[in-house]
């Protein structure tokens, strides 16, 4: 098993909002340290922008859902074919309208072309 199988958070949306958000709060320290309101106003303005990016470009498939996925996902640049019809669990896709899934589609999510989980085990199995 491989490290970056579950190498969430590594995607040009993840790095794209980190900058932003990096940007944001280097200006909130310069508004902090120079007792300006207005720069404070700015840097919060700034992290703002940098959830609104991340999740505009999450929604457009530069992200990737939690969970296992096939090799040819690992990369960081590898864009995410089933952002359209939205990712088990997310917020992010529950707010933007994409399709609400069954409360079984909750569990550990599988990308398609990986493996299926093995079934877990009853009580009465392990006897």
């Amino acid at each position: 098993m491989s490290a970056h199988q579950y190498d969430e958070g590594h995607t040009v949306a993840g790095w794209t909002g980190f900058a932003v958000a990096t940007v944001g709060t280097v200006v909130l320290g310069l508004g902090v340290c120079t007792a300006s309101a207005a720069i404070l106003a700015g840097g919060v303005g700034i992290v703002v922008v940098s959830v609104l990016v991340t999740w505009a470009l999450h929604l457009t498939g530069w992200g990737k859902p939690p969970g296992r996925r096939p090799q040819e996902q690992w990369g960081w640049r590898a864009r995410d074919l089933t952002a359209r019809e939205g990712h088990p669990g997310c917020v992010g896709c529950r707010l933007a309208g994409r399709r609400v899934r069954t409360a079984e589609s909750y569990g550990d999510p599988v990308v398609a072309g990986s493996p299926e989980p093995a079934p877990a085990l009853s009580v009465e199995d392990s006897r």
